[in-house]
């Protein structure tokens, strides 16, 4: 989290979630669009099915580790940026889930009488 004296830590952009989570398969998929590599040929030359990035690139289906490194070798960008994108959005979907959070906080509510 960022904090600046004097500024309410809500108001940083940085500290903000945005309204709809965004998958690291959407920014993926911009930069080998940037880049002018057609999706068929990036997915042969990293050795991945072309449905697979596909689906990755279209956010059904989650960077793995082993996803986050092919793009790491492949593009320049570091894994673990691929990978800390995967789990903000697991969260930011996860604490979306109102039937999800109510199982979270009976869990905390039988938690804090232990």
């Amino acid at each position: 989290m960022i904090t600046l004296p004097g500024v309410d830590s809500k108001m940083i952009a940085n500290n903000l979630t945005p309204s709809k989570p965004v998958h690291p398969g959407e920014l993926i998929k911009d930069e080998i669009e940037y880049r002018g590599i057609p999706q068929k040929e990036f997915a042969a030359e990293i050795g991945m099915p072309a449905s697979v990035l596909n689906a990755v690139l279209n956010g059904k289906r989650a960077v793995t580790t082993e996803y986050a490194l092919l793009f790491e070798a492949a593009l320049g960008v570091d894994a673990n940026i691929w990978l800390r994108m995967q789990t903000a959005y697991n969260m930011q979907i996860a604490k979306s889930n109102p039937s999800f959070m109510a199982r979270i906080n009976r869990i905390r509510n039988v938690a804090a009488f232990l």
